[in-house]
């Protein structure tokens, strides 16, 4: 079983509920195909345990997996998973981001491996309350926020730079921006790290029209 975290850091200035669920660390590939979708898409198991509770769903081919998840759950089987878990990371009130797991193959948590999931989350939870206080500290040795690796800072940077960009293109506030920012990344079926990096680097600008993407003018 493998898994991803990531927190759910919100753009400065958007509005409640528009988080763009930066990626913190991922243990493989599919982790960080799979947070990208969710990222993209605005559906998965993660941003519905950010929302509430811990999120399990054993099996992705499941009525209720695709009810949940139309795009998410057959994306995520391509990607090579087969069972997804979410787990908030929050102590009371504060929330810090999401822990995702998954599986590839069919099948439910054991008891002691929702102990240990639950106990996984906690951990991580303090671990990125006591960041807050090493941020100079990381910054000056090359890591991002919570021990983030500077690829995956770079990552996160750039989605906020690209949805900043976006709100002067097309004149709208930075949650409305990020969602068309994931429109054209679903319509144009790219990654949305993809497309964020064409966009701060001027190859790609966003029209109001979500079929229109023309070069960046010079």
């Amino acid at each position: 079983m493998r898994g991803s975290c990531r927190p759910t850091n919100r753009i400065a200035g958007a509005a409640a509920g528009a988080e763009t669920g930066h990626l913190l660390r991922v243990t493989d590939e599919v982790s960080e195909q799979l947070a990208e979708l969710q990222l993209t898409l605005g559906e998965g198991p993660c941003p519905d345990a950010a929302a509430g509770g811990p999120v399990l769903s054993s099996d992705l081919r499941g009525a209720e997996a695709v009810r949940c998840w139309p795009v998410f759950a057959p994306a995520a089987r391509q990607a090579g998973a087969a069972a997804v878990f979410a787990f908030p990371l929050q102590i009371g009130a504060i929330r810090t981001g999401v822990m995702g797991m998954y599986r590839d193959r069919p099948g439910s948590l054991t008891d002691f491996q929702l102990g240990d999931a639950l106990v996984f989350a906690d951990t991580a939870t303090m671990l990125l309350l006591d960041s807050a206080d090493q941020a100079d500290g990381d910054r000056a040795a090359g890591i991002g926020p919570g021990g983030q690796p500077t690829d995956l800072a770079m990552h996160g940077a750039e989605i906020d730079q690209a949805t900043g960009m976006v709100t002067e293109q097309l004149g709208v506030g930075m949650a409305e921006a990020f969602v068309r920012l994931r429109a054209h990344a679903y319509a144009d079926d790219r990654r949305l790290g993809d497309l964020a990096r064409d966009i701060v680097a001027r190859r790609v600008r966003l029209s109001p029209d979500l079929d229109e993407t023309g070069d960046f003018p010079g």
